[in-house]
């Protein structure tokens, strides 16, 4: 028996130890392979002479200002800070002669993010500081030092600039998302300069492969596994310290085991390195366009020693600022993007929310992406890439095909919290019956770090391998950037073709689905949205941001449509394309999945505000431009005999308006209500579709008279009934909906002794995801508001109201005003709330009398049905959902929506339904949500089912405000500006959108879309003077030519026939001069 022989299949655990100790870095270093991983280390004067330069707070300074600035001294362990300060190092080094004729690196470690600057100014590489798995502290200074007699007796001697950030990878937290700490100090750890032993780092990459095959051991064995084993025992065992020979017959003992090659029928992964960088998420916006830099630059280096490697970069928004900042970087990009190794991909502005933007918010993701691609790289992404959003909208599919794109790619339905996503490559379908290859990467991360476990996992975990034997693989330190490491390249290098594991290509995504294309056999499909299980709680988080952004995006639609109305009014009127597209790629950049949801920082809610304030007051002085064109005979309110008031939907609209300004006088024939809240004028006023209107003040009183006036009536019990011609509604003392009366059809709505307008507190604490997450256990712990009073306000004739306020848990309370107005059956609640508390969930819940196995809620472009019950898990997991303006329950016969202006969150179990209000979460944003907030919420009862009535007409009446001037009506003709757009015979069809066309102004864009879920033949005329019409795709590029006929009503100009299918968007393209073709 040999005493000397290797025994590893009986003590495998032994042996995987020993070989993670032969290559710690924190144990046994100075006699195991570490030892010999650099063969010469300096440090300090005169071979690394450091001296630094602090920007004055938070400024981030160029180059340029800082290379200006005078120096001081500084040595390793000097603390950077505090939290997101920058610190410029200037490092001269001087190479000793001892290293001549080797690769000299520089090691800086910061512990903290950092950029490496040539003396001239030019950004080289990143780097990544501390001891995470991200880390990244060398720079190649020379890959072969120069001896002295080249140099004429003198050494090497380098200039560079270090650019200093004051965070990590993950931002400033204590903990991955926590708030940030603003104090934060980082530790200079090293700087140093060293020689970089190529053949020790070789047999380290070959070892960090055998043991990983190893890794199941004993537990599941495979022939590979113990031939990996024991092939690592014996490159051990053949390593000597202070050899260098016995690291080449280590590796030739490994050599062996790599010449082992796969068949035929192996899994073919591709990959293609990311970096994946959040364009704000723990850090602000400004941190984000030094991490591009600083993971880009790494990235070409990258690309210059590895002519195999290819990177895929996504978000137009993320290269705009590197042109913008770094203009040298970006035409390195542009060098790199032609040669095939640096690829842009996406198709869009930024990373989106899928979940919250509107439909014409992702038209504009794609319009702006693709455009931004083609204009500098000279094509479009053919791939939709969305690795890291919180749910998918089911028209996407849709959207995608009519942007140019074909190919989706996400991963993110991994992390589902209840069921596993059942498929990797599939077809998925869209709500109108779209459909797009899709893949969810089996390694089920966008940050693989190319382990040999993880490419197994690829195939282990591919769902669809009867149907496509190959998968992406998608690697490199994301989220806060990086990117792929030299390691991590290096081990790719040594398993392209290995028995025992996946066969591996540096590819392009683009290759990997035309391959699927071409060779899949019958894939599966998926119908509709792709639900997401998990991050439930971003439909809620940061309040202010969504209604900031709903505002914008209402207000951008009116802005485009006035300001084509009064291009065709006034030829001197010039359409502001520009500030247009400005402020819709900031609003797109807003709606990026860590800024929308509601899981950043603080500070990137301080930007993101400041982003919004300013859209929200360029789109108002823009529209007040329109409409002064349209409008000459404006005037203030104090001399105003009439108002003009604009209606830019498509219907027609009957409703009151709150006007500032005018006054009520009693006996005459004008304002016959002051609202007593605000002290507003309330104005009937009646309009047609896509019109201007002119309502004469004087005739107030016989407009009123034409419709039942609504009223007030107090009941003993302290309760007070809201009554029109339409519904009673009674609202109890405490503040409540205890009925609700359909008077036309004597329906009572709300079931005996429940009720809605229901206030309730729920525990918030989720498991760990705070911003992100509403666990559905928190629905087990509620405390109902009590105590509320109630006020009657206001007694008609126009609009009747009552104020209810009521103490919210500990610290916060709510004022609400319910009112009812004479024009609708619509019972609104606008809300003030001071909102102080700590992790708890704001929720309103209304019950009716109302049975449905379905709910029905809006979705960009059409609605979606999710089940009232929790049949199955998959039915359980949707406990709380995302929809846009409205949700609907309906019975055969009956139906009531619950409306809203601003908020996402609904859930409806059984016949209640709820409406997510406010969330009080502490991280990432320790005061997420604390203050004052207004929003309001309306329930809207109608007869018929819901694609009987029509509910998404009047929630689009609920958030877009009919606009209005005070005129001098001897002054004003308005007739000329009726139905600059109509509808005709299709009620299930919206006109979203009317906009100018991107490549000239003077042509018209209008886009339509079927949203109940039916076909329909509609025709669109318009008042304007147009040449030809054409359908287009989103990008506004022209399909089939449409048969221009005049239109059948009275001064409606011409029209044109378009079908459609169920939730189909149609974008018809109006040429205003013959020129066009």
């Amino acid at each position: 028996m040999d005493r000397h022989m290797s025994y590893v299949q009986k003590h495998p655990k032994v042996t995987k130890d020993r070989l993670l100790h032969f290559m710690s870095k924190n144990m046994l270093q100075d006699v195991n392979l570490c030892a010999a991983l650099y063969n010469g280390r300096v440090s300090g004067a005169p071979h690394v002479k450091l001296e630094i330069w602090a920007a004055n707070g938070l400024e981030r300074p160029t180059f340029a200002v800082a290379a200006k600035q005078e120096y001081s001294p500084v040595e390793v362990g000097h603390s950077f800070g505090p939290s997101w300060a920058s610190h410029w190092v200037r490092a001269t080094l001087q190479i000793p002669e001892e290293f001549a004729g080797k690769e000299v690196r520089l090691i800086f470690n910061p512990s903290c993010e950092a950029m490496v600057w040539s003396e001239t100014g030019e950004p080289l590489q990143g780097i990544t500081g501390g001891n995470g798995i991200e880390k990244h502290v060398d720079y190649v200074i020379t890959k072969c030092a120069p001896q002295l007699l080249e140099l004429q007796q003198q050494p090497l001697r380098v200039v560079l600039y270090l650019e200093v950030a004051s965070n990590g990878m993950f931002g400033n937290g204590e903990y991955m998302i926590a708030a940030p700490d603003p104090n934060r100090k980082f530790e200079l750890e090293t700087a140093d300069l060293v020689v970089y032993n190529h053949d020790a780092w070789a047999l380290y990459y070959d070892l960090q492969i055998l043991k990983d095959l190893a890794d199941p051991l004993p537990d599941t064995p495979s022939v590979r596994a113990w031939q990996a084993l024991a092939t690592a025992n014996a490159m051990v065992n053949a390593f000597e310290p202070g050899d260098p020979d016995t690291i080449a017959k280590a590796r030739a003992i490994g050599a062996q085991f790599f010449a082992a090659k796969g068949g035929e029928a192996n899994h073919q992964v591709y990959a293609i390195g990311n970096c994946h960088i959040d364009t704000a998420w723990l850090w602000p916006y400004d941190e984000t366009k030094r991490k591009i830099a600083r993971s880009w630059s790494t990235q070409m280096d990258y690309m210059d020693r590895y002519p195999e490697y290819k990177f895929a970069a996504s978000q137009a928004q993320q290269f705009e600022w590197l042109r913008i900042l770094y203009p040298a970087l970006f035409e390195r990009v542009k060098e790199k993007v032609k040669c095939g190794q640096f690829i842009p991909i996406g198709a869009t502005w930024c990373e989106f929310d899928a979940n919250l933007p509107s439909g014409e918010s992702l038209v504009r993701q794609f319009l702006l992406g693709q455009r931004y691609f083609e204009k500098h790289f000279g094509e479009r992404s053919k791939v939709f890439w969305l690795p890291d959003t919180f749910g998918y909208s089911s028209q996407l599919p849709q959207i995608v095909q009519l942007a140019g794109a074909k190919y989706f790619f996400t991963q993110k339905l991994s992390w589902n919290n209840i069921n596993k996503f059942p498929h990797t490559t599939f077809r998925w379908i869209g709500l109108d019956g779209s459909h797009i290859l899709t893949h969810m990467a089996p390694a089920e991360t966008y940050t693989a770090q190319a382990t040999a476990i993880q490419l197994v996992d690829s195939l282990k975990k591919h769902k669809d391998i009867a149907y496509s034997n190959e998968s992406l693989y998608l690697y490199g330190n994301g989220d806060g950037g990086g990117g792929p490491l030299e390691a991590m390249l290096e081990r790719l290098r040594r398993v392209e073709d290995v028995d025992g594991m996946p066969k591996v290509k540096h590819a392009h995504p683009n290759e990997f689905y035309e391959h699927v294309e071409k060779t899949a056999k019958e894939l599966v499909s998926w119908k509709g949205e792709l639900y997401f299980e998990l991050h439930r709680g971003t439909y809620t988080s940061q309040a202010l941001t969504k209604k900031l952004n709903r505002q914008c995006e209402l207000l951008l639609r009116d802005v485009e449509m006035l300001s084509v109305l009064a291009q065709t009014i006034d030829s001197g009127f010039v359409y502001p394309a520009d500030e247009l597209t400005r402020m819709w790629q900031q609003v797109c950049l807003n709606q990026f999945h860590d800024v929308i949801p509601g899981s950043s920082i603080e500070m990137v809610y301080q930007d993101s505000t400041a982003i919004y304030e300013e859209v929200v007051a360029s789109a108002v002085s823009l529209k007040q431009q329109a409409l002064s064109v349209m409008i000459a005979s404006s005037t203030d309110a104090l001399h105003a005999t009439g108002l003009a008031v604009v209606n830019t939907s498509s219907w027609a609209r009957t409703e009151v308006v709150a006007v500032p300004g005018l006054v009520q006088q009693a006996g005459s024939g004008g304002v016959q209500q002051m609202r007593k809240r605000d002290d507003l004028a309330l104005v009937l006023a009646t309009v047609p579709g896509c019109s201007v209107h002119a309502v004469d003040l004087s005739t107030q009183a016989a407009a009123v008279e034409q419709v039942t006036p609504v009223r007030v009536v107090r009941e003993k019990d302290g309760s007070v009934v809201l009554q029109n011609a339409f519904v009673a509604a009674r609202i109890s003392a405490d503040g409540r909906l205890t009925s609700l009366l359909d008077l036309q059809q004597q329906r009572e709505l709300v079931p005996s002794g429940a009720s809605g307008n229901v206030l309730e507190l729920y525990d918030d604490l989720p498991i760990y995801w705070d911003a992100w997450d509403i666990e559905i256990y928190s629905q087990e712990k509620v405390r109902l508001v009590q105590g509320a009073s109630i006020t009657v306000v206001d007694e008609g004739p126009l609009v009747a109201s009552v104020a209810v306020e009521a103490k919210v848990g500990k610290a916060s309370s709510i004022r609400q005003w319910i009112s009812l107005s004479a024009s609708s059956a619509r019972l609104d609640f606008d809300c003030d709330v001071d909102w102080h508390e700590n992790r708890k969930c704001l929720k309103v819940a209304f019950t009716w009398d109302i049975y449905s196995d379905q709910a029905t809620y809006e979705t960009q472009f059409g609605v979606v049905q999710r089940p009232t019950h929790r049949n199955t898990t998959w039915d359980m997991a949707k406990f709380e959902v995302c929809a846009h303006k409205f949700a609907d329950l309906s019975e055969y016969g009956y139906g009531v929506a619950l409306l809203n202006d601003c908020k996402y969150g609904y859930s409806t179990l059984a016949n209640t339904m709820t409406l997510t209000l406010l969330r009080a979460p502490k991280a990432p944003d320790a005061n997420c949500d604390m203050g004052r907030h207004s929003f309001r919420y309306a329930v809207y009862p109608h007869t018929g089912t819901f694609n009987e009535s029509n509910v998404v007409r009047e929630a689009y009446h609920f958030n877009l405000a009919l606009s209005h001037l005070p005129v001098d009506l001897s002054a004003t003709n308005l007739a000329a500006l009726s139905s600059f757009f109509a509808l005709d015979n299709a009620p299930n069809v919206v006109l979203d959108s009317v906009k100018a066309a991107e490549d000239d102004s003077r042509d018209i864009v209008v886009r339509l879309y079927e949203t109940y879920g039916g076909h329909a033949r509609v025709i669109l005329s318009t008042s304007l003077d147009v040449a030809a019409a054409h359908t287009t795709n989103i990008l506004e590029e022209k399909d089939t030519e449409l048969e221009l006929r005049q239109a059948v009503a009275p001064g409606q100009g011409q029209s044109v026939a378009l079908s459609f299918r169920p939730f189909e968007i149609v974008t018809v393209y109006f040429s205003t001069s013959p020129r066009k073709n």
